[in-house]
């Protein structure tokens, strides 16, 4: 049987009575070693336990007040996507730990458990094809592990095997990060190896190669562009030595291995091409298991348990907005940006907002068409008016609310406690196929030919015309200073496919693009003249909307009663981009030293 260079954990653990060092904890096992590692359902059981980690793939989605996946841009700060409370840490407010942080003791002990895993499954008595499954498991679990802290962190520990009380990471300096994405990438060779493809089988809720691909293509992307954008900007956050290179080009063959997959198997591709509300369609299923776009996914179900709250909150404004900056993102049916396409009916109303624009606008954001359904009852309801009068929790931000992820069919959810059951998507093809387009553009090799089955293959599906590399129509209103034409609707389409999916602050941090999307910036809403005499309106709406905040231009300007955002956003580019250490920590070891900044 095959033995690892990399990983080890525990199944659980106490802290120490030495002290509250991040990984300096004895483990605790529940079951006997000796007894327990004799067979492949050994190893099956003990995985069973990565998919329920809500730090590894979230789970747990039964908290109120939250959009789940659909609002994770607006609680993180995006400049797509608003919470009704401006965010924190993207106005310079964090402050400096003592302790916690994201780097306590059990904030490291998902690493633990999985590494203990790794220790021990030689010791297993079974065929190394009955075992590799569970193997590439733990790499692939290991690898999200380390991705999470290294988008928090920068630089981290790499312990690949059960730290105990004389092991020498205790008291050793962070890992710089392109040598930690070094060794996720081995670890995710080694998974890509080990898992079997799904090819045309059915679905078994486990991953698979195509995700392990998929995962390994988004984190490579990440680090390779975190490195080359930093470097340009000269940042504080820049790795010395290396502009990201090597990264973006593994991004473009994982992404490319994922592509001829489903050119050779037919899975993964493109569900709902051409279908009417097919965009939308994709968000809002309660099962995923015949659908050949989405690579991972859970499901939920109120027989065992397991359900959301978000449909209480997609139903309305939800505490959030979607903001002009990504409203204005979306071209128009001629394929050309609004500042220049004659087909641009402006943005008086939400009904002539979409009017011959990009078909995901109409199935992103509710408009009062009488076609845009919040729950299929009888009678159905349909959407008429932002909830400006709502309380603060269900209340519209910026006018422009979220249609996207939400599930109408579930109105028996909203009877029943507010408990609904549309599967949680974590992986789907839409953005390998975006991956493979920008790490191909940003390595100079792109052709119309990578275009056409990435950017123009989710065009496509809607009925946009594609992008022709040798004739792409400037906007002056493009988002990034010096980059070429095919980066900037690269991203652009990025910003439209995958809008209010949780991806966009990482992408302005990679891109170190703070400066130019947040930083003395304030996010705007809808015209707010359009519901000032809304036919039938209650006195509370009219209420509301006279009681709103607009800029000169009238705009909805959600943060401008707020005086500590009065020249927008105060990001400190010099500290923000990255979370800091404890001061505890580095008191228990000098060597961790602390980021930028802090």
């Amino acid at each position: 049987m095959k033995k690892y260079i990399l990983t080890v954990i525990t199944l659980t653990a106490i802290l120490t009575a030495c002290n509250d060092n991040f990984l300096e904890r004895a483990p605790l096992v529940s079951i006997s070693d000796a007894n327990y590692w004799k067979t492949a359902n050994d190893l099956k059981i003990y995985a069973n336990n990565f998919y329920n980690q809500d730090g590894l793939l979230p789970r747990s989605q039964g908290a109120w007040f939250s959009q789940g996946p659909f609002g994770a841009d607006a609680d993180n700060g995006s400049d797509t996507q608003i919470h009704v409370d401006y965010n924190r840490r993207m106005n310079g407010e964090n402050t400096l730990p003592a302790s916690g942080g994201g780097w306590s003791s059990d904030d490291w002990t998902l690493l633990r458990n999985i590494n203990y895993f790794m220790d021990h499954y030689s010791t297993v008595n079974d065929t190394w094809d009955n075992v590799k499954q569970y193997v590439a498991e733990a790499l692939f679990f290991r690898s999200i592990f380390y991705y999470n802290k290294l988008r928090s962190f920068g630089d981290v520990p790499w312990a690949s095997s059960t730290v105990t009380m004389d092991s020498e990471q205790l008291f050793s300096s962070r890992m710089p990060r392109n040598q930690v994405v070094d060794s996720i990438m081995h670890d995710l060779d080694l998974a890509v190896e080990y898992f079997p493809a799904r090819g045309s089988g059915s679905w078994t809720g486990r991953v698979t190669k195509e995700a392990a691909l998929a995962l390994q293509a988004r984190i490579a992307l990440y680090e390779g562009t975190w490195e080359r954008y930093h470097a340009k900007k000269n940042t504080a956050f820049k790795v010395s030595g290396s502009d990201g290179t090597r990264f973006i080009q593994k991004a473009a063959d994982a992404a490319g291995a994922l592509i001829a997959l489903g050119e050779a198997n037919g899975y993964p591709a493109l569900d709902n091409i051409g279908d009417e509300n097919g965009y939308w369609l994709l968000f809002n299923q309660f099962d995923y298991s015949n659908h050949k776009e989405v690579l991972l996914w859970r499901k939920y179900s109120l027989a065992e348990g397991l359900y959301t709250r978000w449909g209480s909150y997609t139903s309305n404004g939800g505490a959030r907005g979607i903001t002009k900056s990504l409203i204005d993102a979306y071209l128009c049916t001629d394929g050309k940006p609004i500042a220049v396409s004659p087909l641009y009916k402006g943005d008086a109303d939400l009904k002539t907002l979409v009017t011959d624009r990009d078909p995901r606008l109409n199935q992103t954001i509710y408009v009062d068409d009488g076609k845009h359904l919040i729950w299929d009852r009888t009678p159905p309801s349909v959407f008429t008016t932002p909830t400006f009068e709502s309380t603060s929790e269900s209340r519209s931000v910026t006018g422009y609310q979220n249609w996207k992820g939400h599930n109408p069919y579930d109105y028996a959810g909203s009877l029943n406690g507010g408990t609904y059951t549309a599967g949680y998507i974590y992986f789907r093809y839409a953005e390998t196929l975006l991956i493979y387009a920008e790490a191909k553009a940003e390595l100079g090799t792109a052709t119309q030919s990578d275009i056409d089955k990435t950017v123009n293959a989710l065009r496509a599906r809607v009925g946009m015309p594609g992008l022709n590399i040798n004739d792409i129509t400037t906007d002056p209103n493009w988002e990034f200073a010096g980059l070429s034409p095919l980066l900037q609707e690269i991203r652009r389409e990025r910003k439209v496919e995958l809008a209010c999916e949780g991806m966009r602050v990482d992408d302005v941090f990679r891109w170190a693009a703070a400066d130019e999307l947040i930083a003395g910036k304030r996010p705007l809403g809808a015209v707010k003249q359009q519901w000032d005499n809304y036919p039938e309106a209650s006195a509370l709406f009219i209420e509301a909307v006279s009681k709103l905040s607009v800029n000169a231009d009238g705009y909805i300007d959600p943060y401008q009663p707020y005086s500590a955002l009065s020249n927008g956003f105060n990001f400190n580019l010099n500290r923000d981009y990255l979370s800091p250490i404890p001061t505890t920590e580095i008191v228990l070891n000098p060597n961790l030293a602390q980021n930028p900044g802090w």
